[in-house]
């Protein structure tokens, strides 16, 4: 059987943009129009997943109560911890860590930002939660609002991307995507 998961990112955060991670900082007004905006024209989901960050959890459980469905946290969907990076933009690491920037953009599996997760374990992390999901909650439809790192890594498997490519997959504030995930963990996108 086949769990449908739609894929919602986060808005706009107050601390703006630059690598997130783990830390926890709240959306802004316009973080909250762009998921609003996302979701007004949706099917009905069974329940709702979220990572525990708030600029993901405080919007679900808005939607959840209005929906009247279930909402519960998944914290092994939380954004990738990016170590010595995180709070920065790529603008401010090319003058403290160009060379580091440009191997993690190259292939992202081969090099972890200082003090950060390894994109490979991170990936362990992220589908290895999506195999519970599914068997906990195959035939139904979710929603899962997560982060943007979390998408990428879905939307690349459901694509076949080769792994160096995994940056390149754009996933925008407010970006609403579908995928469906089969029993064997093969991941489509798509209603």
């Amino acid at each position: 059987m086949i769990l449908h998961l739609d894929l919602l990112r986060h808005g706009e955060t107050e601390l703006g943009g630059g690598l997130r991670g783990s830390l926890d900082d709240a959306l802004t007004a316009k973080g909250w129009e762009q998921m609003r905006a996302a979701v007004v024209a949706q099917r009905p989901w069974d329940r709702l997943i979220s990572s525990p960050l708030q600029r993901c959890a405080r919007f679900a459980d808005e939607l959840a109560a209005r929906l009247k469905v279930p909402v519960s946290l998944e914290k092994d969907l939380q954004e990738l911890h990016f170590g010595a990076w995180e709070g920065q933009s790529a603008a401010a690491l090319m003058e403290t860590d160009a060379e580091g920037l440009g191997l993690f953009w190259a292939d992202p599996y081969s090099f972890t930002p200082p003090e950060g997760e390894p994109v490979r374990e991170f990936s362990e992390r992220v589908l290895s939660a999506v195999s519970r999901l599914h068997q906990a909650y195959a035939g139904e439809r979710v929603l899962l609002v997560s982060h943007g790192g979390v998408m990428r890594l879905l939307l690349a498997q459901a694509r076949g991307l080769p792994r160096e490519q995994l940056l390149n997959v754009e996933v925008g504030h407010g970006g609403l995507f579908s995928l469906q995930v089969a029993a064997d963990g093969v991941l489509k996108e798509g209603i």
